[in-house]
C-alpha cells in the first residue's frame, strides 16, 4: 500500500476524546477529529459532543447531511476504527410494565358498586321524601 499505514483506533480510544477541547467521532467506520469544527457546526456543538463514544453513523445519516458537508469531512479524518471494538447490536430491553391481571377487573367493579349503590339508595330516599312531602 502506498502512502503509509492508516492509523486504526479502538472505540475506547476514540471515546476518550469527548470534550469541547478534544472531540472525535466515528462515522462510516472512519475516525474524525471534529474539535476545530465544533464552533462552526450548523447544528451546534452539543449535537457532536453527544455523538462521541459510539458509532455516530446513524446519527449522521438521520440528519441528512448535504454532499458538501460530507466532502468537508475529509479534512477532519484521522484514521479508521477497529470495527471489532464497536458493539454490533445494542440489545433493546422493553420498559418494565405492570402485568395486566384480568382478575383485578372484577375487584374494581365491586369497589365502584360499593361506592355507587349507597349513593343511589340515598338519592332515592331523598327523592321519595321530597315528593311525599310536597304531595
Amino acid at each position: 500500500m502506498g502512502g503509509g499505514e492508516r492509523k486504526v483506533y479502538t472505540l475506547p480510544e476514540v471515546a476518550e476524546h469527548n470534550s469541547p477541547k478534544d472531540c472525535w467521532l466515528v462515522i462510516f467506520g472512519r475516525v474524525y477529529n471534529v474539535t476545530k469544527f465544533l464552533e462552526d457546526h450548523p447544528g451546534g456543538d452539543d449535537v457532536l459532543l453527544s455523538a462521541t463514544g459510539k458509532d455516530a453513523t446513524n446519527d449522521f445519516e438521520d440528519v441528512g447531511h448535504s454532499s458538501s458537508a460530507k466532502a468537508m469531512m475529509d479534512e477532519y479524518y484521522v484514521g479508521d476504527i477497529d470495527s471489532s471494538t464497536i458493539p454490533t447490536k445494542v440489545t433493546y430491553t422493553a420498559p418494565k410494565q405492570p402485568h395486566y391481571n384480568p382478575d383485578k377487573t372484577p375487584q374494581f367493579i365491586i369497589k365502584l358498586l360499593q361506592f355507587l349503590v349507597p349513593l343511589v339508595i340515598l338519592g332515592l330516599a331523598v327523592g321519595i321524601r321530597f315528593y311525599t312531602k310536597s304531595a
